[in-house]
């Protein structure tokens, strides 16, 4: 159905970037129109990017519209505020800067509690790896986490990355100069972004991206999200950590004790794992460090 069909019918339709108070959305179907909102609009807590919404088409010519109404989310990611996110791309460099595993372990949580689906994306297989690179991957991989390793400069690994961003929406996330805007620019060549120049003194990124919005990748969308280098954890009681970390299930039920934590309890069969080597110890380590901040923030909460 084209625009001019659309005129004076409510249509639906994606937000895929916010302007200013304008709102430009890609009807279904159809190709994209710039709207405002009614001055009383159903369903609103705000319009975002990724948000579903019913537009009425005022000039098929003009490309304008009308936001009538947002639907109802299917999740929500509040910085920055994107709508309907289905998966978390989580870019890591395998090399400059160097891969940061327990920042890799939170952002799996953060994915995991809200519960999307996580997809780990290396970047820079151009480059020499750092040490510590490959044995990361193959640690990752082993625990069920869904892989492909890249390069923006070369191709690498993209089809790959396409294939697995067939529907839905995704965000990118990641620690600045891991190369997430320079991703984005391969998959979406219409993007703008500026690709992150990593301090030669520092060995870490500077932020680039500066708001977030929509790209069509093959038949799902991408989002970029701002570089960053920390991140805290929801809050969440204590127990739920352990369900976050999918190689520790299978061995949860030998447990001594129900709804072990797998700290210091006796007959854990998950530290007993992680010293045997059944489970990778820097898994368990900075699955204990994270604990740690859970119980703390949970401790925290009512004071």
């Amino acid at each position: 159905m084209g625009a001019r069909e659309t005129l004076g019918r409510v249509v639906s339709g994606r937000v895929v970037e916010v302007i200013a108070g304008f709102y430009r959305v890609v009807l279904t179907g159809d190709g994209p129109v710039l709207c405002r909102a009614r001055g009383r609009l159903k369903g609103s807590e705000g319009i975002h990017p990724g948000d579903r919404v019913q537009v009425m088409v005022l000039d098929a010519e003009a490309g304008t519209g009308r936001v009538e109404e947002v639907l109802p989310r299917r999740s929500f990611l509040a910085r920055p505020p994107i709508a309907n996110v289905d998966r978390v791309v989580i870019v890591t460099p395998l090399a400059r800067p160097r891969p940061q595993s327990l920042l890799l372990d939170r952002l799996l949580v953060l994915t995991l509690h809200a519960g999307l689906e996580p997809l780990l994306c290396w970047t820079k297989a151009d480059l020499e790896p750092d040490p510590v690179a490959p044995e990361l991957v193959e640690v990752y991989r082993a625990a069920g986490f869904r892989t492909v390793v890249t390069s923006a400069l070369s191709g690498q690994g993209m089809d790959g990355l396409v294939e697995r961003l067939e529907d839905g929406v995704a965000v990118l996330a990641g620690p600045s100069g891991a190369g997430k805007s320079a991703l984005l620019n391969r998959l979406a060549p219409g993007a703008t972004q500026q690709t992150a120049e990593v301090s030669r003194r520092t060995g870490r990124g500077r932020h680039t991206t500066r708001s977030a919005r929509l790209w069509p990748v093959g038949g799902g969308w991408l989002a970029d999200t701002p570089g960053f280098s920390r991140l805290d954890l929801p809050a969440m009681d204590p127990r739920e950590l352990a369900g976050l970390y999918p190689e520790f299930e299978a061995l949860a039920g030998a447990c001594r004790f129900q709804g072990c934590m797998h700290a210091t309890e006796p007959g854990c069969a998950v530290r007993e794992a992680a010293q045997a080597g059944g489970i990778p110890p820097l898994r368990y380590q900075q699955y204990r460090r994270l604990l740690d901040e859970v119980e703390e923030a949970y401790r925290n909460r009512y004071r």
